[in-house]
């Protein structure tokens, strides 16, 4: 018995897929053209493109188009939770790439997570997570200068940050509170994530202590909901 339209061009794509002509995170042709090439009419194209993502075989970017997709990122949360690490032990690679190193001033929010005074001067540290070189969070964290008043003169690009408040102050930091939430991704955020405008993502603030239960950091992650899965270990 002949197996239905839609379900042939599903298995070619799919034998694509396995064969590496599409590999993980590569853009798929436009459905137009997809079409064109299987030479059928767009609905049935798009039966075979939903049987598809219902295996999570593909997944769909609204405004961006079609990708391949891979095995979740697991996110570890929790106390030493380590990004770098948890990527490395998935076989991909981590990198972190520098965005802002600033002071500014601490805002009502960054008063009452950071333990300061109201307009206390604060270092600002945004960074880019990558895994296999794709962006997938966007992370801020805010310090006291008046406790940490070298911070913005490290090199982060060198030393990661745990390191440096390790080997120059002296401080390790579990995760002590977390808040997550979703949002929708803003204009700045998105070019950086690579991801279209009022796309949902991920919100966490945490909020970290050192060995004497002093807070260190207070943290804003934004972290795409379309890569990742968070790992709670208690």
């Amino acid at each position: 018995m002949t197996k239905p339209l839609y379900i042939q061009i599903a298995n070619q794509i799919r034998d694509n897929i396995n064969e590496g002509v599409y590999k993980i995170g590569d853009k798929l042709p436009t459905e137009t053209q997809l079409a064109q090439h299987f030479q059928v009419n767009r609905h049935t194209l798009r039966r075979a493109l939903a049987s598809l993502k219902r295996e999570g075989l593909i997944r769909v970017n609204q405004g961006r188009g079609t990708f391949v997709a891979g095995t979740p990122i697991f996110y570890p949360m929790g106390q030493n939770a380590s990004y770098e690490e948890a990527l490395l032990a998935q076989g991909r690679q981590s990198h972190c790439k520098l965005l802002r190193l600033l002071q500014t001033y601490a805002d009502d929010k960054i008063t009452n997570n950071l333990n300061v005074e109201s307009g206390e001067p604060v270092a600002l540290i945004e960074r880019l997570n990558l895994a296999d070189n794709q962006p997938i969070g966007l992370i801020t964290s805010y310090f006291s200068l008046i406790r940490f008043p070298e911070l913005l003169q490290q090199s982060y690009r060198v030393q990661p940050l745990t390191d440096v408040l390790k080997d120059t102050y002296g401080c390790e930091y579990i995760r002590q509170t977390t808040k997550i939430s979703t949002c929708l991704v803003k204009v700045q955020e998105a070019r950086l994530l690579h991801l279209p405008i009022n796309h949902p993502i991920f919100r966490i603030e945490s909020t970290h202590f050192d060995q004497e239960e002093q807070v260190i950091e207070f943290r804003i992650s934004r972290l795409r909901g379309d890569l990742v899965e968070l790992f709670f270990e208690s």
